[in-house]
C-alpha cells in the first residue's frame, strides 16, 4: 500500500469521513507515512483521525492563506486577476503546512468562495496544483476525503488516483449518488470505483447482495453503536470502536487483494 492514492466520497451523512479517517489510521499503524487531505467543505476529518484539538485549531485551511496564495500565484486572493500562475509551486506545502498525529499528516484544503464573477481563480489554481502534486508526485500514501462530487479532481489529477471509494448506506438515494459519481469518475479517467456500504443492519443483507451485481463492493460495515458514541464524544473510531476498525481492515485487505 506504500504510495497508494485513494479518494473517498459519497452522499452527505453516510459516514465517508469516518471511513477515510479510519483508513488513514490503519495505514499509518503499518508504519507508512500518510497524508490525509480534507477536501470537504464540511471539514470533520481531523476528529475522525483523532487529531488533538489544539493542533486542529492551529491548522489554517490552504484556501485562507492569503499571503501564500499571493506569493505563489502572483495574484491577490479574492481577485479576478487576468494574469496569474496556473501552476504555482506547491511541493513544499504538504510537509510544512500539515499537522501530524498518530502518524497521519492532515492537510485542510478549505473552500473557494464564489463571487458574482464565479470562481476566484488564484485560490483555485493553488488548490488544484496542490491536489495534483499530492496524487501524482507524492511518494507517500494519500487519502483524500472529498465532497459528494468530484469537483476538486480534473483529468490530469485523476491519473494519480488508484481507486475512488464511494461510501453508501442502505437506501436508493445513496446508490443514486454512487451511480452519478461512477459516471463522473469515468468521464475523467478514474478506472477503479469501488463501494463501501456503511451502517448495515441484519435487514440489509439483500441490499448488499444486489449492489454486488452492479458494483465492486469492498465490504458492508455493520451499524456500530461504538462509532456513534465515538462521534458524540469527539473520539476517533480507531481508538474507540475496535470491531468497526476490524471491519474496515477487511475492506483494506480486499482493496489490496483485488489490485
Amino acid at each position: 500500500m506504500a504510495g497508494m492514492k485513494l479518494a473517498v466520497t459519497g452522499k452527505g451523512g453516510v459516514g465517508k469521513t469516518t471511513v477515510a479517517g479510519t483508513l488513514a489510521r490503519l495505514l499509518a499503524a503499518r508504519g507508512l507515512r500518510v497524508y490525509a487531505v480534507d477536501a470537504d467543505p464540511d471539514a470533520n476529518l481531523a476528529s475522525a483521525i483523532g487529531m488533538p484539538a489544539a493542533a486542529v485549531e492551529a491548522l489554517t485551511p490552504i484556501s485562507e492563506m492569503s499571503q501564500l496564495i499571493r506569493e505563489r500565484t502572483g495574484a491577490e486572493p479574492g481577485s479576478s486577476a487576468p494574469v496569474y500562475k496556473m501552476n504555482p509551486r506547491v511541493d513544499d506545502i504538504p510537509a510544512n503546512m500539515s499537522v501530524e498525529a498518530h502518524g497521519v499528516h492532515l492537510l485542510r484544503l478549505g473552500t473557494v468562495k464564489k463571487g458574482g464573477g464565479g470562481c476566484v481563480c488564484p485560490e483555485s489554481a493553488l488548490l488544484r496544483s496542490l491536489l495534483t502534486h499530492l496524487l501524482l508526485h507524492e511518494k507517500d500514501v494519500v487519502i483524500a476525503d472529498m465532497e459528494a462530487g468530484i469537483e476538486h479532481l480534473g483529468r490530469a489529477t485523476a491519473r494519480g488516483v488508484d481507486a475512488m471509494l464511494v461510501v453508501v448506506e442502505p437506501g436508493r438515494r445513496s446508490v443514486q449518488t454512487a451511480e452519478a459519481i461512477r459516471r463522473l469518475a469515468g468521464d475523467i479517467g478514474i478506472a477503479r470505483v469501488a463501494l463501501v456500504v456503511n451502517k448495515v443492519t441484519a435487514a440489509d443483507a439483500d441490499f448488499c447482495r444486489r449492489l454486488e451485481q452492479d458494483f465492486d463492493v469492498l465490504g458492508c460495515l455493520p451499524f456500530s453503536e461504538e462509532v456513534r458514541q465515538a462521534d458524540l464524544n469527539e473520539a476517533a473510531p480507531f481508538d474507540a470502536a475496535p470491531e468497526y476498525v476490524r471491519q474496515v481492515e477487511t475492506v483494506l485487505a480486499r482493496l489490496e487483494e483485488r489490485g
